[in-house]
């Protein structure tokens, strides 16, 4: 099993809609995938067509069963009949709630010890977290294998919300470490919502570059398909299989994919 979490403590980077995709990218490809949704705002929750529910808290706080707070997706709801979805996408699903987890729960390794008791039943574990630093984010990190950092291509996420997530990982790292667990890695920045044609964001995307080298992945063009996916709580790999749009999420699904299988 292994647990990729999304981070960027900037909102309206994308993050969501990645860490969705990314799941039911993972799911389709015959992973048995688990979305955990973190944030208070529930909206990886919604985007999967399910209800926001204390499930997340439920699970940290109330020591509930498994059985009682997982979710199954149906495959309609993110692919399509030749599509078929080889794997299976679950979820944990969030509300306000959430906010509470971190005060209440006995122990930060809390979140690392539930999902530990999955360890042979998921393949992977995609963490969609809240764009504000946290305790809660923090205890994520302690239960993280890879952290993957979604970015808009403006100055104030990119060259400041990246190195603060930067830097909140590493101390996540420093902290496993003196209890002798493997720490999390920086997998990749991915910047999101691109425009080849526009100065700023070639500026930033070179400076991302400079500080972060290999782990800056290729850049995500914007496209109005994500637009739609947002307003229809959809999934692109049903309303637009054959779109540039998904072809580069694609992109990003298989390479978390060959990242993490081979370690």
């Amino acid at each position: 099993m292994k647990t990729i979490t999304l981070l960027n403590e900037k909102g309206g980077v994308g993050k969501t809609t990645l860490s969705t995709h990314i799941a039911a990218g993972l799911a389709i490809k015959g992973y048995r995938t688990l979305l955990l949704d973190s944030d208070p705002q529930g909206n990886a929750s919604s985007a999967l067509g399910l209800n926001k529910e204390p499930a997340f808290y439920d699970l940290t706080v109330r020591n509930a069963l498994w059985k009682d707070v997982l979710k199954i997706v149906h495959p309609d709801v993110y692919s399509t009949p030749e599509l078929e979805a080889k794997g299976q996408l679950l979820a944990i699903t969030s509300n306000n709630e959430s906010r509470n987890v971190a005060n209440s729960m006995k122990s930060r390794a809390t979140i690392r010890r539930r999902l530990q008791e999955l360890k042979d039943a998921v393949d992977f574990v995609i963490i969609d977290t809240s764009p504000t630093p946290s305790l809660l984010n923090e205890s994520i990190l302690l239960a993280t294998d890879y952290v993957l950092i979604p970015t808009d291509c403006e100055a104030f996420s990119a060259l400041e919300g990246v190195p603060d997530s930067v830097e909140h990982a590493q101390v996540a790292q420093d902290a496993v470490r003196e209890v002798g667990i493997n720490a999390s890695q920086l997998l990749g920045i991915i910047p999101n919502k691109y425009r080849s044609r526009t100065a700023g964001h070639n500026e930033v995307l070179k400076l991302l570059r400079e500080q972060f080298g290999d782990y800056v992945w290729p850049p995500m063009s914007q496209f109005i398909a994500y637009s739609d996916v947002q307003l229809f709580q959809q999934f692109l790999f049903g309303i637009a299989p054959n779109s540039k749009a998904t072809k580069q999420m694609w992109k990003v699904v298989e390479r978390i994919e060959k990242v993490a299988i081979n370690g």
